[in-house]
């Protein structure tokens, strides 16, 4: 199996894959084994998140760590998806004045980039703005 493909069978990988417990239905990401606001194991099930939520927060980051200097001045944010996890993510296709927290944004699956020159080019999720 090419390491390609590997990575692409790792059902998390690529997928908004969270956590609901059994017992008293609250919604994880990322997945947990053991519920952390009930304390019960062997109940939690995997769950496909939505990929829309509301911005809680937000920040411009213009001193880039090592291999992000190339796409700085960017966005980062806290959103707050509709089932209730939080997840930190990069807004992406839109003007750093045009992001409000309250904004809604979809989660979209982008080029996040490779290793090296030579190297598997990785995958993941960015925020876009829905106005």
């Amino acid at each position: 199996m090419s390491v390609a493909r590997f990575w692409r069978e790792i059902p998390s990988r690529y997928n908004l894959i969270g956590s609901k417990c059994g017992n008293c239905n609250k919604i994880m990401f990322p997945p947990r084994f053991i519920c952390p606001y009930c304390r019960r194991t062997g109940k939690l099930e995997p769950y496909n998140l939505r990929k829309k939520g509301k911005i809680v927060s937000y920040t411009v980051v213009h001193a880039a760590a090592n291999g992000f200097e190339e796409q700085a001045p960017y966005t980062l944010a806290i959103v707050e998806l509709d089932d209730g996890p939080s997840v930190t993510t990069q807004i992406t296709d839109c003007n750093h004045s045009e992001i409000n927290i309250g904004d809604t944004v979809e989660l979209v699956f982008r080029r996040m980039g490779q290793d090296g020159e030579d190297g598997v080019i990785y995958y993941g999720y960015k925020g876009r703005l829905l106005k």
